[in-house]
């Protein structure tokens, strides 16, 4: 490794034991946490600070493990409408990867050269690629969805918002948790937590998950269940905290080990070319009930993702001194059928790998009554290469992929950034409190692509000179990304705030470019502007909390997939920035009543318009001959603005009632939620084109009316129920669980695709479903 890299992290912990070095002095009663205490009080950590949910002037939600039980929730898709404009859905072009959307902001796509818009952060370390997001919900603390912004704190590439994930620590102290549970699709799981310790010094937690379905699409052309998945995450996590000292350290290793069925639904129709190839009742399929139907070959994806982490935390009194060390490996090997079909057109084997670690110092404390801060620096570092091997046209669906294409497709990637960054809350006068910050961010991203010059790769054996290079890229980014905002607190029982934030997410460059060209220009970063007013009230005697907040989001530069002639099929896929960029506004509302200790409701509400502002990019048209314009031969200007966002529902609500019984044995539990999802689409693409000409008949212009109606979702009222009977065995606490996910059996699609007028693609909504669980506690 170049000296220069390795002296990066070193240079940063310098520069962050120097801001650690500022006077600060203790203050147990600086920044006013106006409900501290109140056995009602949710206390978040987020924004790198203990502080009461009612009191941090920010939109954020959080969620409970009890909470996420009593739903019996398998990842975090299953937040869906616990948070107001929270879009949670799984991509199985990839292992556990998740398309998540905050305020209509989303990267809806697998590829590691390019970063989430929403970051999935996991006891402090962000995972940097959409891959291995969909986070199992399972031994969890609290999981906290902030939104809007979050660069001051969390670093480019959250321009959407960030869904924190605390994880339970080891209780230092002999005990375990264990539960079953068994579903329809034959679907089951076991999970195990172990701890012990001495009570006081050390403590250690041993954690296994395993779970497995046989899923719930039907092949026709197999006669089988498709849709398959089996995984199994475990590891170990040791807590050190000598008394007295002020010192704790946690190291926590795990591994994730997975293999499923990447199954997708066929819903081309006869307007692309692949129906032309296909059996009629094969094509012209609904995006409802006809997902469950597939055609397609056996495929499989297996996945390997070890990771480890390191926390430090040093408390001197005037100053708290912390340290993360993050490392997150993984390797892919995945084959799909990507047209869905039982004749074999596109089927491909993609083998990746992917590795990034990160260091984050930073200091928190006060520095006077009244002033509290958060200073640090962050270093992260990651690489990937991805090998694919493709039949095309192939009517040969016994010839592996990598025995079939002599001009495979090689990529590498890496990613090196460091940044430095601060957050304040000055309490500069009666009942206000001033908010700031900033994040300065440096990015150098490289890209080297190629392909195999019609010679076999054997992908047992696979190196970067067995290809010919396509074209290479290094570009470097920086920004500067602040925030300030203002809260005022009449009373204890009132907040009201103001905020603007400004979100990064860092350029780059294509994998899927095919060009000399296309492979060596970067796309540029893109930025959000984010204005909030916000209102967080605590009535009734601190029995109902309501929060509203309406913001206006300036999205600019936004990054887009294009297609674009070029290459060895005749077109390609790269990434280009949309000058007019959109804009986004919305209202948002969640609450919970507490009517009695034993039943409380919650609920949520979020109604968000939004549209692009002169979405201009360059295309190809096929319908007739182009005038001559700033776009290149071959090319005309297409007009999207008319298209609605991705991701991107106009409303959504939710809401849940927890009930709990008393009884002579324990308790009864039960839990009922319904959650609306107005539709939405999936997808940039064409609904159908109209051409502006010139005076001879050549087009200038394209205008492009709306998406697809084939990836839009119909409209989604999801209603969720468990029932809970927790009872003692001896010395043992004990509970066993019956649920139904999604009872009104709703059917869409959670993931659709058009690829340029060949063939299209959808994934399925889990339709209804149901288990039980039995479990023990000691």
């Amino acid at each position: 490794m170049p000296k220069d890299i390795m002296n990066r992290p070193v240079l940063l912990a310098i520069g962050v034991a120097l801001i650690w070095g500022m006077p600060a002095q203790a203050q147990e009663d600086s920044a006013p946490a106006a409900s501290a205490g109140d056995s009602n009080d949710i206390i978040v950590t987020a924004r790198r600070r203990e502080e009461s949910l009612q009191d941090t002037p920010i939109a954020i939600t959080a969620v409970s493990a009890t909470m996420l039980e009593n739903k019996a929730s398998v990842n975090i898709g299953d937040l869906q409408g616990a948070a107001p404009g929270l879009l949670i859905t799984q991509q199985n072009s990839g292992a556990q990867a998740a398309n998540i959307s905050i305020r209509g902001l989303t990267y809806a796509d697998i590829e590691k050269s390019q970063t989430p818009t929403v970051g999935v952060v996991v006891d402090g370390i962000t995972i940097g690629t959409n891959t291995g997001q969909l986070q199992d919900a399972f031994d969890i603390a609290q999981i906290e969805v902030l939104r809007g912004p979050q660069g001051t704190l969390f670093g480019a590439n959250t321009i959407g918002g960030v869904i924190s994930i605390t994880r339970t620590k080891p209780t230092m102290e002999p005990g375990g948790k264990a539960e079953f549970t068994y579903g329809r699709w034959n679907t089951w799981a076991g999970k195990a937590i172990v701890n012990y310790g001495d009570g006081d010094t050390w403590g250690v937690k041993l954690f296994y998950f395993h779970n497995e379905t046989d899923g719930f699409y039907h092949n026709v052309t197999r006669n089988t269940n498709a849709g398959w998945s089996k995984g199994d995450t475990y590891g170990g996590s040791l807590l050190f905290k000598p008394a007295g000292s002020g010192f704790d350290a946690q190291l926590t290793v795990e591994n994730v080990v997975q293999s499923f069925d990447p199954v997708v639904s066929n819903i081309a129709n006869s307007t692309e070319l692949f129906c032309a190839f296909e059996p009629a009742n094969e094509c012209n399929r609904n995006t409802r009930k006809d997902l469950y139907t597939t055609f397609g070959d056996a495929a499989k994806s297996k996945y390997r993702a070890p990771d480890a982490t390191l926390q430090m935390n040093y408390d001197a009194g005037p100053v708290k001194l912390t340290s993360i060390t993050g490392w997150r490996h993984s390797r892919e090997k995945q084959t799909q059928d990507f047209d869905g079909s039982s004749v074999d057109l596109y089927y491909v084997d993609r083998r990746q790998h992917y590795t990034q670690w990160s260091q984050e110092l930073r200091a928190s404390g006060n520095m006077f009554d009244g002033f509290d801060y958060v200073v640090g620096g962050y270093y992260f570092n990651s690489k990937y290469d991805l090998t694919q091997w493709s039949r095309v046209f192939g009517f040969s669906p016994t010839v592996p992929p990598t025995l079939f294409d002599a001009n495979a497709q090689h990529v590498e990637g890496k990613t090196e950034s460091y940044a430095f960054f601060g957050d304040f809350n000055w309490a500069f006068a009666d009942k206000f409190r001033l908010s700031f910050g900033g994040r300065w961010s440096h990015d150098n991203k490289k890209l080297w692509n190629g392909f195999a010059p019609g010679v076999l790769v054997d992908p047992g054996n696979v190196s970067r000179s067995q290809f010919a290079a396509v074209g290479s890229g290094d570009a470097s980014f920086s920004k500067f990304t602040p925030k300030v905002g203002i809260d005022y607190r009449p009373n204890s029982d009132t907040m009201l705030y103001a905020s603007w934030s400004r979100g990064y997410r860092s350029g780059g460059f294509s994998p899927r470019a095919a060009t000399a060209a296309t492979a060596s220009t970067p796309f540029q970063p893109e930025t959000v502007d984010s204005y909030e007013v916000g209102l967080k009230l605590a009535l009734l005697d601190r029995k109902l909390d309501i929060n509203l907040a309406g913001y206006v989001s300036d999205y600019k530069d936004m990054q887009q997939n294009l297609t674009v002639p070029g290459g060895p099929t005749g077109n390609q896929t790269i990434t280009g920035n949309v000058s007019g960029g959109a804009l986004i506004k919305g209202i948002e509302m969640d609450g919970t009543l507490r009517i009695t200790p034993e039943f409380t409701i919650t609920a949520s509400a979020a109604y968000m318009k939004s549209h692009f502002r002169n979405f201009v990019t360059c295309g190809a048209y096929v319908g007739g001959p182009v005038a001559v314009n700033s776009c290149g031969a071959g090319l005309v200007p297409f007009d999207y603005s008319g298209n609605n966002l991705i991701y991107a529902p106009k409303f959504t609500g939710s809401i849940s009632g927890n009930y709990s019984v008393p009884t002579s044995f324990g308790k009864v539990t039960a839990n009922v939620g319904w959650r609306h999802i107005s539709p939405y689409d999936e997808q940039l693409s064409a609904a159908s084109l109209t051409p502006v000409t010139d005076g001879m008949g050549s087009a200038t212009l394209i205008i492009v009316n709306g998406n697809d109606p084939r990836v839009r979702t119909t409209t989604q009222d999801l209603v969720d129920a468990s029932l809970t009977v927790d009872f003692t065995l001896g010395n043992t606490d004990a509970y066993v669980r019956v649920f139904g996910r999604n009872l009104t059996d709703e059917r869409t699609t959670t993931h659709a695709f058009t690829v340029a007028g060949l063939w299209s693609f959808g994934m399925a909504l889990e339709p209804r479903t149901y288990g039980a669980t039995i479990g023990f506690k000691f």
